[in-house]
This record gives structure tokens, C-alpha cells and sequence, in this order.
């Protein structure tokens, strides 16, 4: 593992090391079983749905919308035009994310019952705690940077809480962990989503040729979800023609004056296409 992710990877384990030094696992606990719980990820009959994400800055495109920038009224148009969940950045360094813009993005969707998702380099069930606290209904957990043991453990702290996952893969190999994750998980356990990023992870460019080479490999049972390369309604409509079942759009809709006239125009394409 190299690159960005390893860095995220060290970064995030010096977090949870020092969070944990702030508030003992057994305390943080505690606080999870007394918070309310998130709205539940709710996917459309429809065949297609978009997880929009909350994202202030990328290591590949920069500053996005710096501070001043009424992310809250964004939140809110993504519900409001039908997304099923709202991913939030959490990771300080590199995309100016913090768990308070989780706990506030979660108290802005839930009384229009879409839930938050926590989208960082998860290595420790704290930080799926931690997300709980803050009112997520869902996290992302990456295989790549994850010991097989480690991504059970993030799952079934994840599936504890009641939390959604999207697991996350780069290449075939990932996929066919994702795939042996799946084969173990407990029939009555939270929903797992599987996730194809196209992103080159040494680059930073996203190779959307990726979506088509996976789609055979992507695991039979789960929701496949187009991260990274999907920015427009026809972008959509070529995922779900691939067999994908939701697609994850940062950048796209972090760049539009009115992101939720461009997550209409997606939903309304993808949701076209009969497979």
C-alpha cells in the first residue's frame, strides 16, 4: 500500500490513538447506546440511487468551497432532491473534514430522513462509534488499506450499531475480499453496499474504464455503488447499464451553484435504463 492511502491510513490510526486517549472505548460506548437512531438507508424501487457527498476539499481538485460556504443549505438540497444518504468527510488533513460537520450534517437530514454516512480511513471500531455519536446511519470501510481481521472487526461494530456499509475496492482483488466479507456476515446484520472507486490511488486520476472491467467481478448479492468518475446524468445512466445500483458523486455536485437540479437530471437518467 502506498500513496495517499498509506498516508490517510497513519494519519487516521495517530486520531483514533489520540481520541482514545481523550475518552476510554468503554466510555464512548456508553454515549452511542443513548444517541437516537439515524434515519435508515432507504433504496429506491426505482433501480438507481446517489449517495451526494459533503466534501470541502480533494488532494486531486483542491479547494472546493472554503469556509464561509453554507454546506448545511447543500446538505438539505441533497435530500430534498432524492438522495438516499449524504457522505460526509471527516478526514482532517487532506479534504478539511471533522466529525462536528458529521454531527451537524446529520442533525440537518434527519428530520428529512436521509441518513449522514462517515466517509474516512477507518482502521479502529472506535471510529464507527464515534460516527454513532455524531449521528451517522452508515460508514465507509476501504479493504485495501484493512487487514481481512480488521475489516471484520469495522463490520461487526458497524453491524452492533446498526450502521450501513459501503465497502469500498479498487481492483478485483478487493472485490473478491469484499465478496468473502460478504460470505460471512450474519444474515440479519445491517446492509453492506460494495462499492467500485475508479480512482487511481498514486495519480489521483480517475480511470472510469474501471467501472466495466469490475462490473463481472462485483459481488452477485450486493448493491454495487460507481464511486469517483460519475458527474453527469449520462455518467449515471452508463453505471446502471453496467449493473451498478447506486453511484457516490463528490466533486460533481460540490461544484454546482444548484446541485440539486444536477442530482435530479441524474436520478431521472440512471432510473431510465431497465436492466
Amino acid at each position: 500500500m502506498t500513496g495517499l492511502l498509506e498516508e490517510m491510513r497513519q494519519s487516521s490510526t495517530q486520531r483514533v490513538s489520540a481520541a482514545m486517549r481523550r475518552e476510554p472505548f468503554a466510555a464512548l460506548e456508553r454515549r452511542a447506546a443513548q444517541t437516537p437512531a439515524a434515519p435508515a438507508l432507504e433504496l429506491s424501487a426505482s433501480g438507481f440511487d446517489v449517495i451526494a457527498e459533503l466534501k470541502l476539499r480533494s488532494p486531486a481538485a483542491g479547494v472546493l468551497k472554503d469556509a464561509a460556504h453554507d454546506w448545511r443549505a447543500r446538505v438539505a438540497a441533497y435530500a430534498r432532491a432524492g438522495a438516499a444518504a449524504v457522505s460526509v468527510l471527516t478526514e482532517p488533513t487532506r479534504f478539511d473534514g471533522s466529525l462536528e460537520h458529521l454531527q451537524q450534517a446529520a442533525q440537518v437530514l434527519a428530520p428529512l430522513g436521509v441518513p449522514a454516512m462517515r466517509k474516512d480511513f477507518l482502521v479502529h471500531p472506535y471510529q464507527v462509534l464515534e460516527a454513532r455519536v455524531a449521528g451517522a446511519g452508515g460508514v465507509l470501510v476501504i479493504v485495501r488499506m484493512l487487514s481481512q481481521a480488521a475489516a471484520v472487526d469495522l463490520l461487526d461494530a458497524a453491524a452492533a450499531q446498526g450502521l450501513f456499509v459501503l465497502l469500498e475496492a479498487f481492483d478485483a482483488e478487493d472485490l473478491n475480499r469484499a465478496r468473502l466479507l460478504l460470505e460471512r456476515r450474519d444474515s440479519t446484520a445491517s446492509l453492506v453496499l460494495v462499492g467500485v472507486n475508479c480512482r487511481d490511488l498514486v495519480s489521483l486520476q480517475v480511470d472510469p474504464g474501471r467501472f466495466a472491467e469490475l462490473a463481472p467481478a462485483l459481488p452477485a448479492a450486493a448493491v454495487a455503488v460507481a464511486e469517483s468518475g460519475v458527474a453527469t446524468a449520462a455518467d449515471a445512466a452508463a453505471m446502471r447499464a453496467l449493473g451498478y445500483r447506486a453511484a457516490l458523486i463528490g466533486t460533481a455536485l460540490m461544484t454546482r451553484d444548484d446541485p440539486g437540479a444536477l442530482l435530479a437530471e441524474i436520478l431521472s437518467a440512471a432510473r431510465t435504463v431497465r436492466r
